[in-house]
């Protein structure tokens, strides 16, 4: 669900990081302790590694020390601002075949929804992502492709282009994201600020979703030193 997914979309070119989203059952957890301990790996930082903790919102962290897989960092999620249940995440996942091996990635539309964060380094891969999609695609685009492009696509040249090809917009789209009202009449500068707008509205809102999981966090970090000290 993070830079590896975006690797195999075309949109990133090399990442550290495995970011897995999972279903946080008690036999599911199980299955991910065996695999990390396979694995050599070590929670860092906080939280620990506890369902309740997941359940709330909480990515869990570890680091790998087997000499396959030394520094490598993996993060685990079971719940996302504004992502769906993962039984939903499961239905609409993408699988992949490497070298006879099967990958399950996020679905696009889920990978795209989980990468609107506060994080200045999500946003330029979200808009690659979505470009890469829409050159791959747009000489014989379905139409939940095109519904898909209207709603995310974040280049105002692209969604102006769309708008041209494929106008008129249909008001449903519009009603949910009015930009497309710019993208449709071709006013480009008013395009830009637009989607800078709502891109700020989106990290403000992760502000927002994240606020009483940090407080949580510090709470722990503390309670770890304080430990520590005796």
């Amino acid at each position: 669900m993070g830079g590896q997914a975006c690797v195999f979309y075309g949109a990133a070119e090399f990442s550290r990081d495995t970011d897995l989203a999972i279903l946080a059952s008690s036999e599911n957890l199980a299955r991910l302790k065996k695999a990390l301990e396979d694995l050599q790996a070590e929670v860092i930082a906080v939280p620990p590694f506890e369902a309740k903790y997941l359940r709330k919102g909480h990515a869990i962290h570890f680091r790998c020390h087997h000499p396959e897989a030394i520094g490598m960092r993996v993060d685990v999620m079971t719940k996302m601002r504004g992502v769906d249940s993962f039984a939903k995440l499961w239905t609409r996942r993408t699988t992949i075949v490497v070298d006879g091996d099967s990958i399950n990635l996020m679905s696009l539309p889920d990978l795209v929804q989980a990468k609107k964060t506060q994080r200045d380094k999500d946003w330029p891969m979200l808009r690659r992502l979505l470009e890469v999609n829409y050159f791959e695609n747009r000489k014989d685009p379905t139409r939940e492709q095109i519904r898909f492009w209207f709603l995310e696509l974040r280049t105002p040249d692209l969604l102006i282009e769309l708008a041209t090809a494929h106008g008129p917009i249909p008001v449903h789209l519009r009603r949910k994201r009015q930009l497309l009202e710019l993208a449709a009449t071709g006013n480009k500068s008013l395009l830009e600020r637009a989607l800078r707008e709502e891109e700020q509205k989106e990290r403000e809102s992760d502000q927002k979703y994240w606020a009483p999981l940090k407080k949580e966090l510090e709470k722990l970090r503390h309670a770890r030193v304080s430990l520590a000290k005796h």
